[in-house]
């Protein structure tokens, strides 16, 4: 299967917290980072997960807020993968901004022009990528 989301990063689960309806899974990526995505109960129980499973962490360009440093500001996005801008590519509506995290791994995010401008995003500038774990879809390799 091809998937239009341009961010498809592979972990190992460590955790798994079941509730009524939604269930928090927990996974850690090659380079030790972690993210958390909120999946259906069901999900969990048809695709197997619990800790120790390999799953793949999706989610769309256009799903990432971009943050350039720490404003002191508390935010309810879970997952902050700090990363260095190495690539930015302008269209003629919106930018697409990719991160290194440290494993090596990449981040994408569509932004607008303004925000690239504000945020002062160029190759090189340090960069963290936010993502609300609702927003973050699990898939299980075959």
């Amino acid at each position: 299967m091809k998937i239009s989301a341009r961010n498809q990063l592979r972990g190992k689960v460590v955790a798994v917290t079941l509730g009524a309806v939604n269930a928090e899974v927990r996974l850690v990526l090659g380079g030790g980072q972690e993210i958390v995505a909120i999946v259906t109960r069901e999900s969990v129980q048809s695709l197997g997960i619990q800790p120790e499973t390999e799953v793949v962490a999706l989610f769309k360009a256009s799903s990432v807020l971009v943050m350039t440093d720490d404003t002191g500001m508390r935010l309810s996005a879970r997952n902050r993968l700090p990363g260095k801008v190495i690539a930015l590519k302008k269209g003629p509506v919106h930018a697409e901004v990719t991160l290194a995290l440290a494993s090596g791994e990449q981040v994408r995010a569509s932004i607008t022009h303004d925000a690239c401008d504000e945020l002062g995003l160029a190759e090189g500038v340090e960069a963290t990528a936010l993502i609300k774990a609702p927003l973050v879809v699990l898939g299980v390799p075959t």
